[in-house]
């Protein structure tokens, strides 16, 4: 909403939220004042065709599912921002979501949400599956790397670091205040973070071949963020100098892609309320591995800006209305 009160072609006419609805947007969101006199609905399937043709949709894991079909149906374009459609096979999605997909349909028709690397796609689609925040991070920052083929897909370490609003809105004990603040803890350790899957699959597509990753989240006492370092095995001697350069190619032309200069690497602060990815990477001669720093925002390049990212281009606008906007720094 924050982010669509700037975009030229977008209007807001539909706003629904089960646990809030009937209580007006500035009861929740005290700096939206340009919503001031607009109120949250039930949603009801046939008020909301009636009303909107975009739908961006962020329910819980599992109730996307249950909607968009129908929404389809109706022709209308949807933005999927939760889990439900970014797998391609069914009894994955059972294995690490814990639950039967109910439009295996859907699955693999939905086109997987990253503009960097599926643009062309993401313009004919009806249904986009938005990525998650850790896989934006993590896919972004090695896709070079490993569609190259200069690394070796296999013994791909991920360290992950989240601002405390990748939990959402809910009270959690782990995400009070006194538990995170100058604190970093790890957690859904060993390999089951639900996030794996995702990142394996585009991935293994990058590559060309089934890749396994090791990804370890982390809880750090900042509000919005995600930083991730990740160690890969180069497959010939390489200098930082070669690899910013293979990046620089890459992604030409990727407006919300900035590679940075040899010495410096990402900041969390530097990418905060913005929709840009920003990348940097080290070789470590003595070990033969390459180490690259991606870091954006969760909740923009990692969730909504990423969303109307795709918006854009499914609806023919241009890729960055909206989406403008630069950091608060510091």
């Amino acid at each position: 909403m924050r982010l669509l009160v700037n975009h030229s072609q977008a209007e807001i006419t539909y706003l629904s939220a089960h646990q809030y609805a009937g209580q007006p947007v500035t009861s929740l969101y005290y700096h939206l004042f340009d919503f001031k006199n607009c109120f949250f609905k039930e949603f009801k399937l046939e008020e909301a065709i009636e009303e909107a043709e975009f739908f961006f949709i962020a329910l819980p894991h599992g109730k996307s599912m249950e909607i968009t079909p129908e929404l389809l149906k109706a022709k209308c374009k949807v933005v999927d921002l939760t889990g439900d459609f970014r797998l391609h096979d069914k009894e994955l999605y059972s294995q690490w979501y814990k639950s039967d997909h109910t439009a295996p349909g859907l699955l693999g028709k939905a086109v997987y949400g990253l503009p960097e690397l599926y643009k062309d796609k993401i313009k004919k689609a009806q249904l986009v599956a938005n990525p998650g925040c850790y896989p934006t991070s993590v896919i972004l920052a090695i896709a070079p790397l490993l569609s190259s083929k200069l690394v070796l897909e296999s013994s791909i370490i991920i360290h992950s670091l989240s601002g405390v609003s990748g939990s959402g809105r809910g009270a959690k004990e782990e995400t009070h205040y006194c538990f995170c603040n100058e604190n970093v803890s790890v957690y859904k350790v060993g390999g089951t973070h639900q996030h794996i899957p995702e990142m394996e699959q585009e991935l293994s597509h990058l590559a060309g071949g089934e890749i396994q990753i090791s990804f370890t989240p982390h809880l750090a006492p900042f509000s919005r963020g995600i930083y991730s370092t990740i160690y890969l095995t180069l497959r010939e001697e390489k200098t930082t100098t070669e690899l910013l350069e293979t990046y620089r190619s890459f992604y030409r032309g990727k407006h919300f892609i900035k590679i940075l200069d040899e010495g410096i690497y990402p900041q969390v602060k530097a990418v905060r309320g913005s929709n840009f990815c920003h990348i940097g990477l080290e070789v470590d001669k003595r070990t033969g591995r390459v180490i690259v720093f991606s870091a954006i925002d969760n909740l923009v390049k990692g969730a909504s800006g990423q969303a109307i990212q795709n918006m854009n281009l499914m609806c023919g606008f241009s890729e960055t209305e909206g989406l403008e906007a630069l950091v608060l720094y510091p």
